[in-house]
């Protein structure tokens, strides 16, 4: 298959900055969409994929491109395609390709395919080489995985929400978040600021939990009823035993049976992020509410579209500093100490500078 040479920012190793490079792209098949990429959002994925911090669980192939928060604008498309066409502003979010034929693909959780091919750091079936992410001027993905973007948002924070707005958005409406009930946010990250929106979007009564006390204006500004200081033992006893759901989105350890016990009877708290070490659990503060807890990555394609709807709709994007993709090795910097509100977003029209 023929390719074409794309500029794109690769990692060469795990220890080398991003840099300007050159990578293949296939050229379009019967059923592939090409994308020029307008915005691509930075995850914190991207920082620990280029930095080979995973090592244990998956093993970096370098170069590595990376981004899978992707707007762009379709410039062509194949024969086949039906659902897309040029001119349309489009999104890709963290898969590109699955058989479509398993059980859960057929179900629309393509998150879970066995086969499916992450936007980075998986393998494009066509070419037989690794597949690059967002940090680069085009991508051709087959149609399947190419989202409609409203027209009425803002693109620049349009990007974060093909990750972190669709992994906070899946397990509210897998655990039927709604009005009347109250939800729980834990960290005011990138996740959790996401996680703030959708629920007071839903009609939740939202109450954030935080170690920081400068964050209580924010999270209000955000959507927050209420802001609690977690390392406060008065305040959290307060909510003992009166939680519908709590979204746990922080990264860092911490003692999750500190939530779990503000769960009401049959709540539910969802892990979101992912601390390297594991969390300790007690049995208790379970089997006493038949509490549950639970885990969740990002949602199927039907799903991210429908979070794309919901934000329209509700004029929802996420909140980012914008900067060109000379920055994004000072902006991995920053997100490791948590220097954002709430997520970056690089405008790849700076490539071509």
């Amino acid at each position: 298959m023929n390719t074409t040479k794309t500029k794109a920012y690769a990692a060469q190793s795990a220890t080398s900055s991003l840099a300007s490079a050159t990578i293949p792209r296939r050229e379009p098949t019967p059923r592939d969409v090409k994308i020029e990429i307008l915005f691509c959002g930075i995850c914190h994925s991207d920082l620990h994929y280029a930095r080979n911090e995973w090592s244990s669980v998956m093993q970096t192939v370098y170069p590595c491109v990376p981004g899978h928060e992707i707007v762009g604008r379709v410039t062509s498309v194949g024969s086949a395609v039906t659902k897309h066409k040029p001119g349309d502003l489009v999104g890709v979010g963290c898969l590109v390709d699955a058989d479509l034929s398993c059980p859960h693909c057929r179900a629309g959780n393509e998150q879970f395919s066995p086969t499916q091919v992450w936007t980075y750091g998986g393998t494009d079936k066509h070419l037989g080489l690794p597949t690059y992410g967002g940090y680069s001027e085009s991508i051709v993905v087959d149609e399947h995985f190419v989202l409609r973007v409203p027209k009425n948002l803002p693109l620049a924070g349009v990007a974060p929400l093909l990750c972190a707005g669709i992994t906070t958005y899946s397990p509210m409406r897998h655990w039927k978040v709604g009005p009347s009930q109250k939800v729980g946010i834990v960290g005011l990250g990138g996740l959790g600021h996401m996680g703030v929106k959708f629920a007071r979007a839903f009609g939740a009564h939202v109450v954030v939990f935080t170690t920081s006390p400068g964050k209580k204006d924010d999270a209000i500004r955000l959507g927050a009823h209420e802001v609690v200081l977690s390392r406060n033992a008065e305040e959290m006893n307060k909510h003992s035993s009166s939680f519908n759901f709590i979204l746990d989105a922080v990264a860092a350890p911490h003692d999750v049976n500190a939530y779990l016990n503000l769960l009401k009877v049959d709540g539910n708290l969802t892990l979101v992020g992912a601390p390297e070490k594991p969390h300790a659990i007690s049995a208790f503060s379970l089997i006493m509410g038949r509490r549950s807890l639970s885990g969740s990555p990002i949602g199927g394609i039907a799903e991210t579209q429908e979070m794309l709807d919901f934000c329209s709709q509700h004029n929802i994007t996420a909140d980012v500093e914008v900067i060109p993709i000379q920055k994004v090795n000072e902006a991995y910097d920053r997100m490791a100490k948590g220097d954002v509100k709430y997520r970056f977003s690089i405008d790849m029209a700076s490539l071509k500078a």
